[in-house]
């Protein structure tokens, strides 16, 4: 958590006077405690026992601490502090409809009557072996486990080989889960950041995404802010979000969805009961001008929520992979890439030790450079030519 929603929510926090108890199940984060500034309390709970969590919090509470806001921005919990936080009679997004969005399958399920549903069958261990002619005659399809986050647990397959070896993967990972058999939907994917406030479905901004597919997965590798989505395609796809979310019953609270056009039609690829993790927040803030975690905390605190752009600036976000794995000895090129024309901001992620992977995962990113430009395609190109300046070396 050294950067990315989570980390801005609790520095945003900080910033505005609140004291900050961060509850995790992450050893790592106890044992380095002092790397962690903006969090005044942090407490080791099981987040996967909800009874543990709220042990924690009747402990802050018989501690005299007023608790304001209980919020997550990580996908598997955003439905429980908002259900938390009914509970406490606190301010709360809107459980219901955030839990529906943690799990894939419960997802299609609510649009399962709707247009914005890909073609999908639902696998599992007892029924696998009357899908496979069915999952078959879809490929290329895409396999989901359906809790999965992060783009872990997420498959492409373009042969019976490949649906076989990674269904037999996620079935012995997951034994009694439900795997997604999705159609594959070819073309420029896009995300669309949304904060609901009672009622209103505010859509913030519209992010196409560049991604690249390495053994079978999909990683995101760049976004693009868009600044004219007045286009006929783009006043459709906000159109249809206001409709899907309808369908969940969000009333206040954030998501985002991931979409794809098949034959002029928006289909949700996923949602995710948050804003996008990485650079999103930082790159909604240099583009648009929105501190977008600052006004979920402001819904979350019940003061003023403001979502008006200030600007509209191309800002592109590109995101470093590497080649081949090793353990990281040194970087060099940090200052060139700060001083690069058009950058805003730069975060790495490794330290020297670290071992680094080829990415099968958007965990397996290890920088990003977020640049600005007169155009999107200047902005692109700036943040690209920064990037290239740094360099991983290895022992």
């Amino acid at each position: 958590m050294k950067s990315g929603s989570s980390r801005d929510a609790l520095r945003t926090a900080q910033e505005m006077g609140y004291v900050t108890c961060l509850l995790t199940k992450n050893t790592e984060h106890i044992k380095k405690q002092s790397e962690f500034p903006e969090v005044s309390l942090m407490y080791y709970v099981d987040l996967d026992y909800p009874p543990e969590v709220r042990n924690a919090i009747m402990t802050l509470k018989a501690q005299n601490h007023a608790i304001y806001a209980i919020v997550s921005f990580v996908d598997p919990y955003c439905g429980l502090a908002a259900q938390l936080s009914e509970e406490n009679r606190l301010e709360s997004f809107t459980a219901s409809a955030l839990y529906k969005m943690e799990n894939k399958l419960v997802t299609r399920e609510v649009l399962e009557d709707t247009p914005y549903n890909p073609r999908y069958l639902v696998v599992n261990a007892k029924n696998r072996e009357q899908m496979e002619k069915k999952a078959e005659a879809m490929l290329p399809l895409v396999l989901k486990y359906v809790e999965s986050n992060g783009s872990r647990d997420v498959f492409l397959c373009k042969t019976k080989e490949d649906y076989r070896r990674f269904l037999n993967r996620l079935l012995r990972n997951y034994p009694r889960g439900n795997v997604l058999a999705e159609e594959f939907i070819d073309g420029r994917q896009v995300i669309v950041e949304v904060l609901a406030t009672n009622g209103t479905i505010n859509i913030i901004a519209i992010i196409e995404q560049e991604i690249m597919i390495n053994r079978n997965h999909f990683i995101v590798t760049g976004y693009n802010l868009v600044t004219k989505d007045e286009t006929e395609n783009y006043r459709k796809l906000k159109a249809d979000v206001k409709k899907i979310i309808e369908k969940f019953g969000l009333v206040n609270g954030p998501c985002h969805l991931e979409m794809r056009c098949l034959n002029g039609e928006w289909k949700v690829i996923e949602m995710n009961p948050r804003i996008s993790g990485g650079g999103m927040n930082q790159l909604l803030s240099i583009g648009l001008g929105i501190n977008l975690v600052k006004e979920t905390l402001n819904l979350a605190l019940d003061e003023k929520v403001t979502l008006e752009p200030k600007y509209r600036i191309p800002t592109f976000a590109q995101y470093l992979t590497v080649k081949r794995g090793g353990v990281l000895a040194r970087i060099t090129g940090k200052n060139q890439v700060s001083q690069s024309p058009g950058v805003r901001f730069v975060f790495i992620k490794p330290r020297r030790g670290k071992q680094l992977y080829p990415p099968i995962n958007l965990g397996n990113r290890y920088a990003y450079v977020i640049a600005t430009g007169e155009t999107g395609e200047e902005a692109k190109t700036n943040a690209q030519k920064a990037l290239e300046k740094l360099k991983f070396h290895y022992y």
